[in-house]
């Protein structure tokens, strides 16, 4: 079912200055209702690495910007002038538009908006993390940050109370996740429906592709590129692991670079630096750990076909698509069992889960790993319900249900 023709649409998104998992949920959003314009808090698409093309020519014409735009190195100011975003995002004006779809990633509160006689609904990534004591990309180990914690905390007491009010604001809650369905009835009292993520799956012909390098390899038998495949290598498996997405330290790649160097396995980590995490992770890591800094979504998913396994330490993680997209290569997760991944990976089946925060952790589960033998077509497989196609169909359902 698709929406009305004639229902006007407006997408919202906190911020657009950086690339990650709701990025690409918000891109999808974008990609399903081509008519909607976009508003957002400050649009930097100079930050979005290899994706700044493609999103620019989508984007064009279409992007509404608040006044954040107009300070001086506005979105290096984001996080500490996030007090004012109930502000900038009650400045756009909403009164023609039918349905407001918002995409909180829990940053800012974009739910603050006026919306008039429209309908508003609310893609929540999560409740914001730093009001509810989930880990965050901040390295709160720093004097200053000591020192500042007592009076920060009164200020978030508010933030929390403005974040329930205008969270009542929302018709419809939609959850990416079981995990952020049970957030959002907790801190909001508010039921929700889950949708997960679209995630970015291999083509049919790729899929053969993947199926018949796997063959080859259980066979033994050396294999050029599969007829088929898409342009990446279906390469044999290498001895590597690896890691990566948005270096934040709510990430805990620092777990996989400490258990790869303590047991001297080469680790492959990818991605863009968040707030100087990366520096630190080169500190601690061994001669075993390379950092391939940001790289194309190609690049991605040869590192997956190649791989060992995926080692996916994250705290809590809201969902966690990074883990869903290495399984459609056939690459097998190691991962910290809490959060989303508790949804997306089949303990035993398609990965390793591990029950503390800890490298010592890690190390047993890669070992157990090591002495598993995990079916890279049933990684494939599992992979298969996170589809972009039933994404689309689940959102393209609601709207036409309201």
């Amino acid at each position: 079912m698709r929406p009305k023709t004639n229902t006007r649409i407006a997408l919202v998104q906190d911020y657009l200055k950086e690339w990650g998992g709701a990025e690409a949920v918000f891109e999808t959003l974008t990609d399903i209702f081509p008519d909607a314009d976009i508003f957002t808090t400050i649009y930097a698409p100079q930050f979005f690495g290899p994706h700044r093309p493609r999103l620019q020519h989508k984007w064009q014409n279409r992007v509404h910007q608040s006044f954040f735009k107009y300070l001086p190195f506005g979105y290096k100011l984001l996080s500490p002038l996030r007090f004012l975003s109930p502000l900038a995002f009650k400045s756009f004006d909403f009164s023609d538009y039918d349905l407001i779809i918002t995409s909180a990633t829990g940053a800012f509160f974009p739910n603050s908006i006026n919306k008039k006689k429209a309908k508003l609904i609310c893609y929540c990534h999560t409740p914001p993390r730093y009001l509810y004591g989930l880990a965050t990309a901040r390295d709160t180990s720093t004097l200053f940050y000591r020192l500042v914690n007592i009076p920060l905390q009164f200020t978030l007491h508010f933030y929390r109370l403005f974040d329930f009010k205008f969270a009542q604001n929302v018709d419809q809650f939609i959850a990416n996740s079981a995990t952020t369905a049970s957030r959002i009835q907790k801190y909001y009292r508010k039921n929700s429906i889950i949708i997960n993520p679209p995630v970015d799956l291999p083509n049919k012909p790729a899929m053969d592709g993947i199926l018949s390098a796997q063959r080859t390899r259980d066979s033994g038998k050396a294999g050029g590129q599969p007829e088929g495949s898409e342009h990446f290598k279906m390469s044999s498996k290498q001895k590597f692991y690896l890691t990566g997405g948005r270096l934040a330290r709510a990430k805990r790649y620092d777990i996989a670079v400490r258990a790869c160097t303590q047991l001297n396995l080469p680790l492959k980590v990818f991605g863009r630096d968040f707030s100087g995490y990366q520096n630190e992770l080169k500190k601690m890591a061994g001669p075993t750990v390379q950092f391939l800094g940001e790289i194309t979504q190609e690049q991605k998913k040869e590192l997956y076909s190649q791989a060992q396994a995926y080692i996916f330490p994250s705290d809590n993680e809201d969902f966690g698509i990074v883990a869903v997209e290495a399984q459609s290569y056939g690459c097998p997760v190691i991962g910290y069992n809490s959060g989303g991944i508790r949804e997306t990976v089949i303990n035993g089946k398609t990965g390793v889960l591990f029950d503390e925060l800890t490298p010592k952790s890690c190390i047993l589960a890669i070992q157990k790993f090591q002495n598993s033998k995990i079916n890279p077509v049933d990684c494939i497989q599992n992979a298969q319900q996170f589809s972009r196609q039933n994404f689309i169909k689940k959102i393209n359902s609601l709207v036409s249900s309201l």
